[in-house]
This record gives C-alpha cells, sequence and structure tokens, in this order.
C-alpha cells in the first residue's frame, strides 16, 4: 500500500540525510547556504516521499492523467525503468555517503583539527582522485535522491544545489591559493574538481 501519511518517516528520513552535514565545517558562512539548500531538498523529498505527494497530484490534475500503476509503493520513474531506479539511487547515495566519510576522515585528521595557520594541503586518500570529495558526496546522494524520487520541486532545486557547491568549491579554492600557493596549484593541476577520470 501506499506509504504516505507516514510523518515519522518522513523525519526519520531527513535526520539520517541531515546527519551528512555534521561532515563539513560550520564556521564559515560560505557553507551555510550550500548546506540549507541540501537540507530542503533533503526534507522536500522526505515530504513528498512520505508526506503528501503534492508534486504527482500537481502534474496528473495539470495533465488530466492518473497516478502511474506502482508509484505510491515503487518509485516516480518506476514505469519508465523499473526497480532499477531505485538501485541506482541507493548505490549514489551509498557512493556519496562514503565520499563524504572519506572526505572528512582526511581533511579532519591532516587539517581541521590543527590550530589555525598549522594544518596541511590534503592531498592524499581520497583527496589524491578529486578535490572537493565531500561536495561530490553531497551532489551524488541528492542526485541519488532525484533519479529514485523525482519531483518537480527537486527538478528545479538539484541544479542550484550543484551550482551552490561548484561556486563553493571555486572560492575555497581561492583561499587555499593564498593559503598553500605553488604547492596547491600542483596539487589542483593533477587532481580533477569534482570527479576522478
Amino acid at each position: 500500500m501506499a506509504a504516505y501519511g507516514q510523518w515519522s518517516f518522513m523525519v526519520a528520513w531527513a535526520v539520517l540525510f541531515g546527519l551528512f552535514l555534521f561532515f563539513i565545517p560550520f564556521n564559515r558562512k560560505s557553507q551555510k547556504r550550500p548546506a540549507s539548500v541540501y537540507l530542503a531538498f533533503v526534507a522536500a523529498l522526505a515530504f513528498e516521499m512520505f508526506g503528501v505527494p503534492l508534486s504527482l497530484y500537481i502534474a496528473t490534475w495539470a495533465l488530466g492523467t492518473s497516478l502511474p500503476e506502482g508509484i505510491l509503493w515503487g518509485h516516480t520513474l518506476q514505469q519508465y525503468v523499473g526497480y532499477w531506479g531505485m538501485y541506482i539511487g541507493f548505490g549514489l547515495n551509498f557512493v556519496g555517503a562514503i565520499l563524504i566519510v572519506l572526505g572528512w576522515r582526511e581533511i579532519h585528521k591532516h587539517y581541521w583539527s590543527k590550530d589555525e595557520g598549522k594544518g596541511n594541503l590534503v592531498t592524499g586518500g581520497i583527496y589524491a582522485y578529486i578535490r572537493h570529495p565531500q561536495y561530490t558526496g553531497f551532489i551524488l546522494i541528492t542526485l541519488g535522491m532525484l533519479v529514485h524520487w523525482a519531483t518537480i520541486p527537486l527538478l528545479f532545486m538539484w541544479p542550484i544545489l550543484v551550482f551552490l557547491y561548484y561556486k563553493l568549491a571555486k572560492r575555497e579554492e581561492r583561499e587555499l591559493v593564498k593559503e598553500f600557493g605553488k604547492e596547491y596549484l600542483e596539487y589542483k593541476s593533477k587532481t580533477r574538481m569534482f570527479m576522478p577520470l
């Protein structure tokens, strides 16, 4: 049967995916906007998945069609890709979560846990492959949610979220050039921003 009106699941989902925000520093003002949009994305998805499927009702009213079969217990793309949408979505969620945790471990160990000005440029671990693994992780988690449960608000919010993380990454890179100079520029020339290939 349908999973709507299950407010405890909605809260649990939002809290579970919101916990990943503890893996980024909030002492910087620049982190707050992308984190807020990420949290709004998670809350919007949880509301539509477990609370009230407003987007689906609006779309069916506007298009004059009924809800596709299975949409109330599967995922919104089920009629097009079957259950692969759920598997792909959960796979992206998992990979994103791993990137966030691995990135946090390296950056905390070598930079955030040090006194100001005493941290090292982090180029090992996951940072040997991509310069912003945590932001890539947030992008993948939300992409997985979008694949799993594509709704009108999420389709508008996801590109905004990606743009904000891109903008944040560029700002941080300017700060890192000021702090580490040539060492960071050399690292940057050898390592991709978000994707390892």
